[in-house]
């Protein structure tokens, strides 16, 4: 399975982000899946692919051709795909994924996986998506979207691709189940 991962170019205040990034990217190795992910070798984006590539596992960087970012970029990738800007690295990366995963980010990782939300709501994709849930972190999330159930803006089928959870073989069964 071709999973993208969305996740932030820096490490957070908490080792625990990093700790786990390196666990759902050993554990994507021993699974066979190949990340498909910005690019980056600093923060948890370096953490997950670290831990992939370590163990013998595949790693898609996609980048925009912007230097600043560029200058980031992992020199380890076992296949590099350069996009005009970031619009098109994010329909590069949704069109090559089985399967979304956010780990902790900022403003970034939250638009890329409210992105493929959206997309699975509108049946636009039939991808399963995993907010996991390191450290209670997309617990707010979760309650913003309850809420929006709670007040007609949304219906519970909206989100029954979404799994928002921090349990890795809930999270396995969960992608297992819905290819």
């Amino acid at each position: 399975m071709h999973i993208a991962v969305y996740c932030g170019s820096v490490s957070g205040n908490q080792e625990i982000y990093t700790e786990k990034a390196a666990l759902f990217g050993r554990w994507m190795a021993e699974q066979g899946h190949v990340l498909i992910y910005g690019g980056a070798q600093g923060g948890l984006m370096g953490a997950v692919s670290n831990a992939v590539l370590e163990n013998g596992g595949k790693v898609i960087g996609v980048l925009p051709a912007v230097e600043s970012i560029q200058k980031r970029r992992h020199p380890g990738l076992t296949e590099y795909i350069e996009t005009k800007d970031m619009a098109e690295r994010k329909a590069k990366m949704i069109a090559l994924a089985d399967a979304f995963v956010a780990l902790p980010g900022g403003p970034g990782t939250l638009d890329e996986i409210s992105d493929v939300i959206s997309l699975a709501r509108l049946h636009l994709t039939d991808a399963p998506c995993v907010l996991f849930d390191m450290n209670g972190f997309y617990q707010p999330l979760k309650n913003v979207l309850e809420g929006m159930e709670k007040a007609g803006f949304a219906e519970p089928e909206d989100f029954e691709k979404v799994l928002i959870s921090e349990d890795m073989k809930e999270i396995g069964a969960f992608l297992s189940g819905c290819q």
